[in-house]
């Protein structure tokens, strides 16, 4: 949830920091600290609210002497409502350690309570403080820094991603992890850490992803990495190939927008070597997976917009595989006895890849014995790492807490998968024409983007003051009414249901009055389906509901009913939940902005919920 950067080199400290922080604050935003060296000693400036707040303290500040190693981070509040004093870093009693802290302590009351009755004195009311008091209790016993520091990480329950340093040696950052990310950044005669790597590529592209239970000492000659036994690892360097750009705003006012109209671009780069230009088939893993053709039952598994990509994926899975499919929430699966085995196929979603919910779930797959693969946008997290296979959708960077360009490259690679195993099973591609038209696909999208746009202005201008919103679909655009829906209640802070057109009079059709709009997914493309959402949108305009449609091109039916309508181009019934999902993205948006909503970083949110 929350974001941790971190330098030690021989640059100013404050553009490493702060830019690192700047680029975090998507993962939380209600305070934010940096703790730095001045001299032989350590300081902390920390304040309730946003990074910028913290730059005009800072800037306040006398800045002589001030150097690395520094530490930064920008809090989601978890224990301990957002306050000055519940701001990162935190100090020890001594004020010789600080620290930093990303994930939650489970067991943090009851070593609170041991470290109370040793004399320990407490000054705010996280979890995170006990961490840096434990430390400092092993270390006053005798123990080195380093003894110090793994005693204490074995000690915790949790999930954790943390950073220290000691003015005893200012030489070095000790960081470690455990089911929360963390990035090392390496330098030349400098190294850097952070939760996620747009705060890093401003200052390097050569990173090294610590796994669960690893640790390390950071200095400026580089990275010693360590078990959480204190044995010495080796370390596999990747290098990042994101431009500086992609994790910029390119001119756009939000990163939202931006990142709505990069799906075009998005989209080719899922596309991109996986599928055969000679042949139109899918080639999805390079190799042939035999146990795929043994699979028997597909979970898929996932949180929020991901979740909604895996209902889509759904009708894509059973009409290729024939294969029985279940879309689960990660967050009850594993807290319920599915029926796994070794012919089970678990697939999970995640645009982080480090979805508390996701991940624990995966686990519980691979200790009954189905098989895994995950679909995810980050390259090494802990997801992609412990699945049997990983799909990258290969999006870039999403900065926006609200997810757009990561659904839509799901709910393409779940289609793609969809056909790969329908291929495997066959032994033959059966489908070269819907293949071919792919590759077309975002040529198309990118059109529709910059027609719709003005039209949606529109609407959203017309209808940003209601109060509420149902959102209608069948088949398979009811995922993407759910979708719809989630998308104007996380930016746009307007109460908004997700509903089966058919399930409307089963009770929200007692809702409909004159000030309570409906938006409609009607596709002709949906066929007999297509006529019934019609019969759904006339129940709501006998009952003076105003409707909103989005509709097949040259749908003469929906524009009769609806005072506003938005028309889609005629696709293939597979592109239907891209090109129906990208006009609402657009109208939460505007709708966003036009009430005055902080639109890439919405209340109470965080874009990777990495702690249950």
């Amino acid at each position: 949830m929350c974001g941790i950067v971190g330098y030690i080199g021989d640059r100013p400290l404050w553009p490493v920091l702060l830019e690192g922080l700047r680029r975090l604050e998507y993962r939380g935003y209600d305070s934010a600290g940096v703790v730095y060296f001045r001299k032989n000693d350590i300081e902390i400036t920390k304040v309730k609210g946003r990074v910028y707040d913290l730059e005009e303290r800072l800037y306040r500040k006398d800045t002589s002497g001030v150097g690395a190693p520094g530490l930064g981070h920008t809090r989601w509040a978890t224990h301990g409502e957002p306050s000055d004093e519940n701001a990162h870093p935190h100090f020890d009693c001594s004020k010789g350690l600080a620290l930093v802290h990303n994930g939650i302590i489970e067991n943090y009351y009851q070593l609170k309570e041991r470290l109370l009755k040793k004399g320990h004195t407490f000054v705010s009311a996280t979890d995170t403080e006990v961490i840096v008091h434990l430390i400092e209790d092993y270390y006053k016993e005798g123990f080195s820094l380093w003894e110090a520091f793994l005693k204490a990480i074995n000690e915790l329950q949790g999930a954790f991603a943390i950073a220290l340093i000691s003015n005893k040696e200012p030489d070095k950052i000790l960081v470690a992890r455990y089911q929360s990310p963390l990035v090392i950044g390496l330098g030349e005669k400098e190294s850097f850490l952070a939760s996620d790597i747009p705060a890093l590529l401003p200052f390097t592209k050569r990173v090294v992803f610590l796994q669960d239970k690893e640790c390390a000492i950071l200095s400026k000659e580089g990275l010693k990495l360590f078990d959480f036994e204190g044995n010495s690892k080796d370390y596999t360097e990747t290098t990042i190939h994101w431009d500086l750009s992609q994790a910029e705003k390119g001119g756009f006012p939000h990163f939202m927008l931006k990142e709505i109209f990069e799906q075009p671009q998005a989209i080719q780069n899922t596309l991109l070597g996986r599928i055969s230009l000679e042949t139109f088939e899918i080639d999805l893993l390079q190799k042939e997976i035999d146990w795929l053709k043994e699979i028997v039952k597909i979970y898929v598994v996932a949180c929020g917009t991901s979740y909604h990509a895996g209902l889509v994926g759904k009708f894509f899975l059973e009409r290729f595989t024939q294969i029985p499919v279940e879309v689960e929430l990660a967050s009850e699966f594993r807290y319920r006895e599915p029926l796994l085995h070794e012919r089970c196929l678990f697939l999970g979603i995640s645009q982080s890849g480090e979805t508390a919910d996701t991940l624990a779930s995966l686990r519980l797959a691979k200790e009954k014995g189905a098989k895994v693969i995950s679909i995810c946008n980050v390259l090494g997290s802990s997801i992609a790492r412990e699945s049997e296979i990983v799909l990258y959708t290969q999006a870039g960077p999403e900065i926006s807490v609200a997810s757009t360009k990561a659904f839509t490259t799901q709910v393409l690679m779940l289609l793609l998968l969809a056909l790969y195993i329908q291929k495997i099973k066959k032994g033959l591609n059966q489908y070269p024409e819907l293949i071919e038209k792919l590759l077309h696909l975002p040529v198309i999208l990118q059109e529709f983007l910059d027609k719709s746009y003005p039209r949606v202005k529109e609407i959203s201008k017309k209808w940003y003051q209601a109060k509420d919103f149902l959102y209608l679909g069948r088949n398979i655009l009811y995922p993407i009414a759910l979708e719809g829906a989630l998308k104007l209640k996380e930016i746009a802070y307007i109460h908004a249901e997700g509903y089966a057109a058919g399930e409307m009079k089963h009770g929200p059709i007692a809702l409909i009055e004159e000030s309570f709009p409906t938006i409609i997914l009607a596709a002709k493309e949906t066929g007999l389906v297509y006529e019934k959402t019609l019969s759904n949108a006339e129940e709501i305009k006998t009952r003076r509901g105003p409707l909103i449609g989005i509709t097949t091109q040259g749908s003469e039916e929906v524009k009769r009913l609806c005072e506003d309508y938005l028309e889609v181009p005629q696709v293939p019934y597979e592109f239907l939940p891209i090109f129906y999902v990208v006009p609402l993205q657009l109208i939460a948006y505007e709708m966003a902005v036009l009430r005055g909503c902080d639109v890439d970083r919405p209340r109470n949110l965080a874009k990777s919920v990495t702690v249950e």
